[in-house]
């Protein structure tokens, strides 16, 4: 985590602070009671995660012979961030319905409501802490989960599942590579090396108004990481005008285009493992390159901003919800939770589904999940007891 990411959670406590010097006794202890619930909850599944990995995967720590301290930094750094930020709204659904429903349990919401609170004004400090905790899930989606994902994935590859890990799509070598450069241009590989970051059967064409004005072949390249650029071996140019055509060798040639290693990967993954600034920039380039990954990417930077919001909205649903005093106490309620929990996956993944292989946009993708249980949430909050 970089320095310019701990002055954004930084800011984010100092508002939460300043907010709770604001308000009134009964709103820090609501908000109190539902940030410790959530922070418990949090580290008690972790924990149970943790050792559930611990035991599965004790024999690849024992081959691998590195220190605990290794372990923990290169592989738990990883892991941990990615799990949490997985399970967030789910385990702020939780400790939602659980605290309020214990706060109902003993007559504690009754009592407020009878001196003359308004729902709407109980409501008031769930909306804060759900406020407070979309936007520590924000930022973590935005520079620390997707950090997170290449730390775990580099571990899995070189330590647990070489064959298997999520970092190559279960092949280094990629082949029959064909791209747009820019409008005007376009780029074709034969064979690519993503670990040597080198490749050989390379051709660039430039066209002109529908004619060929350049063309660059290569047998073989490399990227050179000082210099940040390609590095091309047995290079000929030909530049083309109307009535000639100008020949051009070159033993070596370094050139400077608008993709780097990173852009031939072309797996799954790697949308996962780029913090934000790095996807909407890799996004502009395969927009341009007309790339088939597009509706992908585009689903994974919708979602990092439609999640968080999530978080607020499975927060009222949860407090308006779990208020009410009922027969069966807080258990009916975590039941009616984790099928709301459960239904909400579901919309998300066929609303993933429907993006990437149909025809739904991808912004509607990423947020309609958020319509639908946001329009549940305002139903429930209209029929909610008064």
């Amino acid at each position: 985590m970089n320095g310019e990411t701990l002055q954004r959670f930084k800011r984010v406590f100092q508002l939460l602070l300043l907010l709770l010097q604001c308000m009134k006794k009964i709103d820090r202890y609501i908000l109190v009671k539902y940030l410790t619930t959530f922070f418990f909850c949090l580290i008690l599944f972790t924990a149970i995660v943790v050792v559930v990995d611990i035991s599965e995967k004790t024999d690849n720590f024992v081959k691998s012979k590195l220190p605990i301290s290794r372990i923990i930094t290169d592989y738990y750094f990883g892991f941990i961030p990615r799990i949490d930020a997985m399970l967030f709204p789910l385990f702020v659904f939780i400790s939602v319905i659980f605290f309020t429903s214990k706060m109902a349990g003993r007559s504690e919401i009754i009592a407020i409501l009878s001196s003359g609170v308004s729902y709407r004004r109980l409501l008031l400090p769930y909306v804060v802490g759900g406020v407070f905790l979309s936007a520590i899930l924000w930022i973590g989606y935005q520079y620390v989960v997707p950090k997170a994902n290449l730390k775990w994935a580099n571990f899995e590859i070189k330590y647990i599942d070489s064959q298997g890990a999520p970092n190559n799509n279960n092949t280094n070598r990629k082949r029959n590579l064909y791209f747009k450069l820019d409008s005007n241009s376009y780029v074709g590989i034969r064979d690519y090396d993503t670990i040597s970051k080198s490749g050989t059967g390379f051709f660039m064409q430039r066209f002109q108004k529908n004619k060929l004005v350049y063309n660059l072949r290569s047998e073989q390249f490399n990227w050179d990481s000082t210099k940040t650029k390609w590095k091309l071996v047995n290079a000929v140019e030909r530049k083309l005008d109307s009535i000639s055509e100008r020949v051009i060798r070159s033993n070596e040639m370094m050139v400077s285009y608008n993709f780097k290693p990173r852009d031939l990967r072309k797996d799954e993954y790697l949308k996962d493992q780029m913090p934000t600034p790095e996807l909407d920039e890799f996004i502009k380039l395969e927009r341009l390159r007309g790339s088939e990954m597009l509706s992908t990417l585009l689903v994974e930077r919708y979602n990092r901003d439609a999640i968080p919001v999530s978080v607020l909205i499975l927060t009222i649903i949860g407090a308006v919800l779990a208020s009410r005093k009922i027969r069966g106490g807080s258990g009916l309620h975590l039941a009616i939770g984790v099928i709301i929990s459960v239904l909400y996956i579901l919309f998300s993944r066929f609303s993933l589904v429907f993006a990437t292989k149909g025809s739904f946009t991808p912004f509607i993708a990423a947020w309609t999940p958020n319509v639908i249980f946001g329009i549940l949430a305002f139903y429930l909050y209209k029929k909610a007891p008064k």
